[in-house]
């Protein structure tokens, strides 16, 4: 019997180390297949996301050339800059195949996707930019500036750190050039390592600007590239009162509700509804804007793409000049 045995032992233990390597085989075969699986609808949805996003992307940039389109119309139109004209009319939430089909019954298939936009005057609110002359703190509008802050509850310091930041990131300008004979004017010395000069109120936050001082200032500033003057068929009546020296806000409220039946036609239109300042306070002020800001919003499923750009009107062309997307999620969806 002792040899059947040790006959036979060799034979199992060459049976079990085969049975166990056809496991582990496999077991690597099915790790193998499933990473690649795995990878596979990875891969597709990088590219049906991508596909979503260039979607998007290419859907705010219809919608921006369609707000150039209606900015040029106006234009051509000519006159005042008014909340009564039909760029200030916001587009509400609209699903998208509504703007593309003729034949409302042919739409069912279509995507939900939905679009939203508005175009505000960026020349309703304080433009930050028109702080600095020549390198300079201009003293008429940063009293103007500080009327705003003390209008909407934001302490003075904040004013004086923008207005001096500001100064020390624009670059200063050179100095004219001097008499025959004589040496040019000396330039001022720049700060040895100046701020950053922001593009966007949102950079303010560069200057230290904390954020609750921020988000309060926000409705009521903007940085432009150059200097400009408020529109008063569109200023909120706090930047009423900070761009017309001596105006209190009941008589800017008295101004708001007044261009609403009819805007004004000019500053002279303005005096006569504060006849006890003087006329010099009316100097910083338009009854029209070239500097406009278009917000496009596109809902595709849970996601969401928002467009901001910032515009502005040469005669009958409207450039582009900033443009910024932000994606985010559907909270309705989460």
């Amino acid at each position: 019997m002792m040899p059947t045995a040790s006959r036979f032992g060799p034979r199992r233990a060459q049976a079990g180390a085969a049975l166990l390597t056809a496991m582990v085989i496999v077991a690597l075969v099915a790790t193998l297949a499933t990473s690649m699986i795995w990878q596979q609808w990875r891969a597709v949805q990088v590219e049906a996301a991508e596909r979503s996003r260039v979607q998007s992307a290419w859907i705010l940039s219809g919608a921006l050339d369609w707000a150039r389109l209606i900015l040029r119309e106006d234009a051509r139109n000519g006159g005042t800059d008014d909340l009564g004209e039909p760029w200030a009319v916001p587009l509400a939430e609209a699903r998208l195949s509504t703007f593309l089909a003729a034949d409302t019954s042919n739409t069912d298939d279509a995507p939900d996707a939905f679009l939203s936009g508005a175009i505000t005057d960026a020349q309703a609110r304080y433009n930050v930019t028109n702080l600095i002359t020549a390198g300079q703190i201009d003293p008429v509008e940063m009293a103007a500036f500080q009327r705003l802050c003390e209008t909407i509850g934001v302490s003075a310091d904040v004013a004086a750190t923008i207005a001096a930041d500001m100064r020390d990131a624009s670059p200063v300008a050179p100095p004219p050039p001097g008499a025959s004979g004589t040496a040019p004017a000396p330039a001022a010395t720049p700060p040895a390592n100046p701020p950053l000069l922001p593009r966007s109120v949102s950079q303010l936050s560069w200057f230290g600007i904390d954020p609750e001082a921020l988000h309060a200032l926000e409705p009521y500033v903007v940085i432009l590239p150059e200097k400009t003057f408020v529109n008063v068929n569109t200023a909120s009546r706090e930047v009423l009162v900070a761009a017309v020296a001596g105006l209190d806000l009941a008589t800017a409220e008295r101004i708001v509700q007044s261009r609403q039946r009819a805007p004004l036609k000019s500053a002279a239109d303005l005096r006569a509804l504060a006849p006890a300042l003087p006329a010099a306070s009316f100097d910083h002020i338009a009854v029209g804007s070239n500097f406009f800001e278009v917000r496009g919003r596109l809902r595709l499923g849970d996601a969401v793409l928002e467009q901001r750009s910032l515009v502005q009107r040469r005669g009958l062309d409207v450039i582009v000049l900033q443009r910024e997307r932000v994606s985010s999620r559907d909270p309705s969806n989460i």
